[in-house]
């Protein structure tokens, strides 16, 4: 399970696993309840790299960033930590 602690957003904290390429079990800590369940249930089973392309830029109101930007720059780490591991 991944942990991304998040910045400028209200969530605090962004959990989730990558299993062959697909995202799974996406769990925000904090923020808008609705869209994050929303969000956390659209991208079950997901590729995770076409996610965070999707997700990547996003903002929220007034703030260069927002809960799904957030986890695009987590997903990112995450797979870039998966490659140098190979």
């Amino acid at each position: 399970m991944y942990q991304y602690r998040t910045k400028g957003t209200c969530s605090r904290m962004i959990r989730f696993d990558i299993q062959d390429g697909m995202l799974r079990r996406v769990e925000f800590e904090g923020g808008c309840s609705g869209n994050t369940q929303g969000l956390s249930a659209l991208l079950e089973g997901q590729p995770a790299a076409e996610a965070a392309a999707k997700l990547k830029g996003i903002r929220c109101g007034f703030k260069d960033t927002s809960c799904p930007d957030q986890l695009a720059r987590a997903i990112e780490q995450a797979l870039a930590q998966a490659e140098g591991k190979r």
